[in-house]
This record gives C-alpha cells, sequence and structure tokens, in this order.
C-alpha cells in the first residue's frame, strides 16, 4: 500500500497502535538512496526498520508481523542533516528578506529582537524552526541557541525539540547583547545532567561560541577557556562567524593552542587564508557551510567555502543559518552550494584549457546527509541508510508531477525534489511526517502562538 495512497491514515494506524520498541514496518519496492559507499543507490529494494534501527537493505525481504508499506515509486533516502541554525529566531522568518551585511542583521536581531525574548519565546521559535525542519525532510538539526538570557530561556529550547521529536543537538551560547544572568557557560553542567544524560537519546548537547571578540567580547569568543569547559564536560563545541582575515587568524591561534579537532566545526569559514585551511585540514576540523547565508547576506567573499574545504580533504556539512533572511530547507542549501560551485569552476576555467573540476549532485547530498551527520558528532548514529544506524529516513515522491519519470535518484532528489514530495519522515523509527503532513501538531493552536510571540518581541521595546 503506496503511503501516498487512500489506506495509507490505515497504515499509520497500524504502526502506532504496536510498541514502539517491537515494531517492524517493511518499506518495499523502493529505490534506496543509502549515501553508504558500500551499498550504493539500490532499485526495486526493501528496508527494514526493527525498533528504532534500519535492520535490513536488500532485495525479497520479509519480517515476521511488519507492517508493509509498499513504496514502489517513492525514493528512500536518509533525512537530512542541519549542522547550524539559530531556531528561537523562527517566528521572525523573512522579517529582513533583502539584508545586505552582517552588521544589519546583528544590530536588527541580536541587539534589538532578541533582548526582549521571554522562555517562552525561545520555545515558540525553537519549536516552529523545528517542526518545519521535519516537514522538509531535516531529521537531524543542530540549534545554535545563542540567546541563552537565563536558565529557563536555555530549558525552553531544549524542552522544544524535545517536544518535536526531532534528532536535535542543543549547542548553547550565551547572548551578544542586553542583559542576561551570565550563567553560560556554567550553567551547562546543569544541563547536561538534566537534559542530556545518556548517550542512546535523541539530543545531544554542544557548547557554542563565536570566532572572536569583534562583536561581543572576549567572553564568546573560542578559545583555550571554552575548549577546556568543553572538554570537562565531555562535548563537542561548534564555533560561528568564523570569518575573513580575524578569523584566519583565530584558527591559527587555535591550532598552536592544540584546541582543533574532529570534535570542533567552524562555522562558514568565508575569506579565510590557506595557512588557516590548512591547519584545519591538518587538525581534522569539521567545517558547516551555509551556503544561501554567504551569498545572500554577502558574508565575506560572499562565495560558499566548499573548494578550499575539499581542497585540504574537509567534506563540510551544510546548514540553513538565519530564517530571518534565509530560506528553511535544505533542497535549497543544495541546490545553492551546486550552481554557485559549478559556476565558479567553469569561470576560472573559461578561456583556457584547463578542465573545469565541477562537484556533483552525490556530492551535495552527501554533504546534506552523511557529511552533516559526521560534522554533528553523529555519523555512526545517522546519516546513511547503513544497516545498524537508526532509521532517520525519507520516503519521497518520484512520481508527482514535478518528479515523474524517475531517471536519476540523486538528481530527482537534489534538483527535483522539495517538501510537497516527501510523504513519510521517520525519526528513530517513529513517524514524524506522514501522507504528506507533520503528525502531533495543532497547527491552529500552533499558529496563535507564533503569531502571539511574533507581536510580543516586535512591540516591546528593545532591553
Amino acid at each position: 500500500m503506496n503511503v501516498n495512497g487512500s489506506t495509507s491514515e490505515a497504515v499509520l494506524d497500524q504502526l502506532r497502535r504496536r510498541p514502539a520498541g517491537s515494531r517492524r514496518i517493511l518499506f518495499t519496492g523502493a529505490t534506496v538512496v543509502t549515501m553508504d559507499a558500500g551499498l550504493g543507490v539500490l532499485e526495486s529494494t526493501d528496508l527494514l526498520v526493527e525498533g528504532d534501527t534500519i535492520a535490513a537493505v536488500g532485495h525479497g525481504l520479509s519480517a515476521h508481523d511488519a507492517v508493509v508499506v509498499d513504496a514502489a515509486g517513492t525514493i528512500l533516502t536518509p533525512g537530512f542533516v542541519d549542522t547550524h541554525r539559530h531556531a528561537w529566531e523562527a517566528q521572525l522568518r523573512r522579517i529582513m528578506p533583502d539584508v545586505d551585511d552582517l552588521g544589519g542583521y546583528v544590530m536588527t536581531t541580536l541587539a534589538g529582537y532578541a533582548t526582549v525574548y521571554r522562555p517562552e519565546d525561545m520555545y515558540v521559535g525553537t519549536r516552529l524552526a523545528a517542526l518545519t525542519a521535519i516537514d522538509s525532510g531535516i531529521t537531524t538539526m543542530l540549534d545554535f541557541s545563542h540567546n541563552a538570557r537565563t536558565c529557563e530561556h536555555s530549558d525552553a529550547a531544549v524542552e522544544a525539540l524535545l517536544d518535536t521529536g526531532i534528532r536535535g543537538v542543543h549547542a548553547s551560547m550565551g547572548p551578544h547583547f542586553g542583559g542576561w544572568d551570565r550563567q553560560w557557560p556554567g550553567d551547562l553542567t546543569r544541563m547536561k545532567e538534566q537534559y542530556f544524560n545518556s548517550d542512546d537519546q535523541l539530543l545531544t548537547l554542544r557548547l557554542a561560541a563565536l570566532a572572536t571578540d569583534e562583536i561581543a567580547g572576549p567572553a564568546l569568543a573560542y578559545g583555550p577557556e571554552l575548549a577546556r569547559v568543553a572538554q570537562d564536560l565531555g562535548v563537542s563545541v561548534s564555533v560561528d562567524a568564523v570569518f575573513g582575515t580575524s578569523g584566519s587568524e583565530a584558527v591559527l591561534r587555535w591550532a598552536e593552542d592544540g584546541i582543533l579537532s574532529p570534535d570542533v566545526t567552524l562555522i562558514h569559514s568565508t575569506g579565510l587564508t590557506s595557512e588557516a585551511w590548512k591547519a584545519m585540514g591538518h587538525s581534522g576540523t569539521t567545517v558547516a557551510l551555509a551556503p544561501t547565508s554567504d551569498a545572500q547576506i554577502g558574508l565575506e567573499t560572499a562565495i560558499p567555502a566548499v573548494d578550499e574545504a575539499l581542497t585540504v580533504g574537509i567534506r563540510p556539512g551544510l546548514s540553513i543559518d538565519v530564517e530571518v533572511a534565509l530560506a528553511s530547507d535544505m533542497f535549497t542549501q543544495m541546490r545553492a552550494l551546486h550552481a554557485i560551485q559549478r559556476m565558479r569552476a567553469v569561470n576560472a576555467a573559461y578561456g583556457t584549457d584547463r578542465q573545469p573540476s565541477r562537484i556533483t549532485t552525490h556530492d551535495v547530498l552527501d554533504f546534506a546527509t552523511l557529511q552533516g551527520a559526521r560534522t554533528n558528532g553523529l555519523a555512526a548514529v545517522t546519516g546513511s541508510l547503513t544497516p545498524g544506524k537508526m532509521a532517520d529516513l525519507l520516503v519521497i515522491q518520484a512520481e508527482d508531477v514535478n518528479n515523474m519519470p524517475l531517471n536519476d535518484p540523486i538528481g530527482t532528489v537534489v534538483l527535483g525534489s522539495d517538501a510537497r514530495n516527501i510523504s513519510a519522515v521517520l525519526i528513530n523509527g517513529e513517524p514524524r511526517k506522514w501522507n504528506g503532513r507533520v503528525l502531533d501538531v495543532d497547527l491552529s493552536a500552533l499558529r496563535s502562538e507564533v503569531h502571539a510571540s511574533r507581536e510580543h518581541i516586535l512591540n516591546t521595546p528593545a532591553a
């Protein structure tokens, strides 16, 4: 029975009547884009989910007492992985669609709107962002939550992730401007004990920081002190606003101090020197690109640094960044990066006998899935449809009017599909979107909460 068919609600009912831990779901007859180098793309293939785990991928699978989903005419892919989004801003999405420099964003949003956020506004914005992520096929989202004014603000952001069922990474940072309790980073110890005390849960914790002290002062800038905090807590680090000359100098200092590693993610990494990139590549530091943010807002060179990353052996993850100005979905990030890099490659070779070095649709899908998971420290958990990993997957309709006929599965996912084609999303084996709708959401109530929160923020003078 196709998940878009008339009986799909009955299938969902079957699934939900079975205990999640012992539930079996058998998808049959799909084109499976595994993003696993050893498995590749498999046509007319079955995929078995047992509980929260991908149990098997192959032809002619069977399982006792499984709920069978006829997935012919669909593509199964890993869920997308967002490596950096400021989720609390979601009720202000597209409020400044044509902002044209970092300063305009910082002064309007971080020095203005952010200062009047209450804990309930943190909850509403983060929940809205996470639900939107699920709707567009993002099953893992790193929330760079840099408005932790009080313990209650942080708790509200974490509770919002919990309530949506997304695989969430809460990256906590104190605010840039305005009054706050100065509880960060000390409060991370309490948060870890309260919310992140298990290694097999949906949520993980990170420390978030800025690259330099230029915008918000030294307390929020990554360096040996914050590196020690993260090490003592046993958490990884995400560093935002890694730009230009000052960002390059910071990277080289971190390399000298020995605080670059695969447990550190540098966000944007736009306009960095070749020396900085060499230090990043040598240390195995991960990179989160924000393709539309760099290009649309105009951050440093305005060119997403994919070529620089690949040159030193770093395969980056992708991210959404700020919804106040940018698109919310991973399809846009993949297409923007694919087009920009290929345009630059051809332009650089134009008029010469050199062959352009172009990335492919497989590359950008890899960045949006497996490399995003690696960047978030979750490569062993998600990012590919590998047996043994958690069942974070998408069912994409390949025979919808904008996708038919299916010729190249990866090309169809990257260049043809959007949120309307995602008929089902599973996270940790649990259906979170089914028959084209996000589950367990009262849209009317959500709309009222979002509008009320926005009105409070817009009508309260900055603190």
